[in-house]
């Protein structure tokens, strides 16, 4: 008896061991020490260097699959069959991220980009690139910078996402199942050569330039919906077009909107960017009908950067889109539908810019950037990221390492943050409904748009990491009674790191606003 007590305590022993290891392996810090504090002040105003870039990171060489049922699910025993084209007789496919699990890509409606941007005031050199996922982790981020350290002159570089809900799963959390990730590293690997590609081919395209700004709040609304009380959008249109100075050419444009790019919805297995994919084509190509032309393309590189759309702002299936030419009614979920909508977009901001912009010759960039830690209170994530499904390590027990920044140039400000904003922190409107978890007065205030310099103010979402949602505080609705009379949880809380996130990055960002005042 004593021996087989023995033998069970060390039994029990190794395996605590080993759970121990296992816990520190998926909880360890990917980045050791990082932390950074930017802080760099426009010099005097002089000529500004810009330069565009954009890489194809589409899959290739994935097995494509036959939905028989229709259900967007891989089900094989349903007698769905999937097309083995690498011959290893294994279905190799890539997970579709956003609605669910368990939906392989059937092939590529459009393709997907890493888009890039490089300003150059002559004192600091500043990288953006915005790429067609749903989301790219700090952890991530971090690593491209320390790649293209030595390669490329950045003295920050910003990775954003447009967050659409038709590319591959980086985040792990839409693989065949709810415990295996679905993530595919080769494909990974591939996107972060698309974005040091991209970024590399804006700085080889630098040259003198000078900026042109425009904005249009209200006619882009019909264009979204807001799923959650309070009804606060995101909705303006906002444009930077960046000119070359020795030609007058555009060099590319910056397209700024907040909108959840799922408009193809949870029943689309191809692989696709969505509406920003048709915005940014009319954009550059010009709009044409009937054969005769409408709006002249500009030309360059145009790049969607993602706003505030957490509460959730989207285009439902129940929100028609109307050709703005042909008066054609879309509302079920397709290609003709995203394709309308891009072209709505492209009117309106083609239109605004016609209207008048804001012109500056000479600026300088001005930064902030800071790192902040943001405790992981939901359990789900953390039993996530303990059995492989998010690849995310801990600073410290329940915290991970995330970012903020803004800047300036000439008459524009930028704010960018780690995830979906709900727009009431953005544009204000921050309530505290009866039925609130927590009972308090908001606490987000005043609202951040308020607060940045310069008279065009972008913001972006999704960018230098992926937490999920940032819900008020005063807002946020577990638990019985619900607000606003409903009947249940409103979604959000369950893609939400925990109440505190929306105060921390707030506080945050307030810090950083200050700073430039």
């Amino acid at each position: 008896m004593k021996k087989f007590l023995k033998i069970s305590f060390l039994l029990l022993g190794i395996l605590f061991f080993i759970g121990v290891i296992y816990t520190w392996q998926q909880f360890k810090d990917r980045h050791e020490g990082y932390s950074l504090d930017v802080r760099i002040d426009a010099g005097s105003k002089g000529p500004v260097q810009a330069g565009f870039g954009k890489t194809d990171i589409s899959p290739v060489h994935f097995d494509t699959w036959t939905d028989v049922s229709g259900n967007a699910r891989y089900k094989p025993k349903e007698g769905d069959t999937f097309d083995d084209l690498n011959g290893n007789g294994r279905f190799d496919p890539i997970w579709l991220a956003g609605f669910s699990q368990n939906k392989p890509a059937s092939g590529i409606n459009d393709p997907l980009w890493a888009r890039s941007l490089i300003i150059d005031d002559g004192q600091t050199r500043l990288g953006m690139c915005v790429i067609d996922m749903i989301g790219f982790g700090h952890d991530d981020v971090v690593s491209v910078r320390k790649r293209i350290q030595e390669k490329l002159n950045l003295d920050y570089l910003i990775v954003s996402s447009t967050h659409v809900h038709s590319s591959p799963d980086l985040m792990g959390m839409w693989g065949p199942n709810p415990y295996t990730s679905g993530v595919n590293e080769t494909y990974r690997e591939q996107v972060i050569q698309g974005i040091i590609s991209s970024l590399d081919a804006a700085q080889k395209d630098l040259e003198p330039a000078y900026f042109k700004f425009a904005i249009n709040e209200s006619e882009a609304l019909p264009l979204v919906g807001d799923t959650r009380d309070p009804q606060v959008y995101d909705a303006g249109i906002r444009v930077m077009q960046v000119m070359s100075l020795s030609n007058n050419e555009t060099k590319g444009t910056l397209l700024n909107w907040g909108n959840h790019p799922e408009t193809l919805w949870a029943g689309n297995t191809l692989i696709s960017s969505d509406f920003p994919h048709y915005w940014r084509e009319y954009m550059e190509k010009g709009i044409y009908q009937a054969d005769s032309m409408v709006h002249e393309g500009l030309g360059g590189v145009a790049i969607f950067m993602n706003g505030a759309l957490g509460g959730l702002m989207t285009t439902r299936p129940n929100i028609p889109i109307i050709h703005p030419y042909s008066g054609e009614f879309f509302d079920a979920p397709n290609d003709g539908k995203i394709n309308a909508q891009g072209l709505a977009l492209a009117k309106i901001t083609f239109e605004t810019m016609h209207h008048g912009m804001l012109e500056a010759r000479e600026a300088g960039i001005s930064l902030r950037a800071k790192t902040i830690e943001l405790g992981m209170a939901n359990n789900l994530f953390r039993l996530a990221a303990w059995i492989g499904i998010f690849d995310r390590g801990f600073t410290r027990w329940g915290h991970i390492r995330s970012e903020v920044a803004a800047w300036s140039l000439g008459p524009a400000s930028f704010v960018h943050v780690p995830g979906e904003l709900y727009p009431e922190i953005l544009n204000g409107g921050v309530e505290s409904p009866e039925g609130g978890d927590y009972g308090i007065e908001p606490v987000e205030v005043p609202s951040i748009r308020s607060q940045m310099p310069g008279r065009i103010r972008f913001f972006s979402g999704m960018s230098n990491d992926m937490i999920g949602y940032i819900v008020p505080k005063s807002q946020w609705d577990e638990n019985p009674p619900f607000t606003y009379g409903k009947e249940s949880s409103p979604y959000g809380e369950v893609n939400s790191l925990g109440p505190e996130t929306a105060p921390t990055i707030h506080k945050a960002v307030m810090e950083l606003l200050d700073d430039f005042k």
